[in-house]
């Protein structure tokens, strides 16, 4: 993927990616980048047609989601992609057993120069047509996780809330960017956060069941 760079954000449902897209985009801006957001096409499809997509129609909504970031890294220095075509490749396995269209996006994905994962710390919000449930968001993570590796891709976890979430996007998107495109496309690494590798230490970031 020639032209500007993309910074890819993904996640389960009502995990904040559209506000922070927008929000990271203006930080951005406020620097002096050329950083332009691509908005998810899933939702404008949901809004137009009033339904979500069925099975057959994933493959295109895939690709137009990929011919927009491409569109948009052609004429502007950063692209925020709030979502690629390998959310569209997760929720087709999630919900109809399909899982032929994660090669293609996993190739489209492997490209952009960084990933933001948002974590599931935000409580769950209704959204119109194209939000399951809470129970849904644990399933999403772990598979979006899992194309991530088959990717190769490295990615940082952006958790907290308000200017905390920005403040840590924004100090992903850095480390990221800043690194050597030989080091990016080697990576196998995930970077957690900025005091340790550990996975297990985003166990605080989920709610807690109450005390018996």
């Amino acid at each position: 993927m020639s032209g500007g760079r993309i910074v890819a954000l993904l996640g389960a449902e009502s995990t904040g990616k559209t506000t922070l897209a927008h929000e990271l985009a203006a930080a951005l801006r406020a620097e002096g980048q050329d950083a332009v957001v691509v908005e998810e096409y899933l939702r404008e499809f949901c809004a137009v047609h009033g339904r979500t997509p069925q099975r057959d129609e994933q493959r295109a909504i895939a690709a137009e989601q990929t011919r927009r970031i491409e569109a948009a890294a052609a004429a502007h220095a950063i692209v925020i992609a709030d979502t690629t075509a390998l959310m569209i490749a997760v929720y087709s396995d999630l919900v109809f057993g399909d899982t032929s269209l994660y090669a293609e996006a996993e190739a489209a994905h492997a490209r952009c120069a960084a990933t933001l994962l948002t974590a599931l710390d935000l409580p769950w919000q209704a959204d119109s047509h194209q939000r399951d449930g809470p129970h849904v968001r644990e399933p999403v993570d772990a598979k979006v996780r899992a194309a991530l590796g088959r990717a190769g891709s490295a990615y940082a976890i952006v958790s907290g809330v308000d200017r905390g979430r920005l403040a840590a996007a924004l100090a992903g998107v850095r480390r990221m960017l800043a690194a050597p495109a030989a080091a990016r496309a080697a990576a196998r690494w995930q970077w957690h956060c900025e005091r340790c590798g550990d996975p297990d230490c985003e166990r605080h970031l989920l709610p807690q069941p109450p005390a018996p």
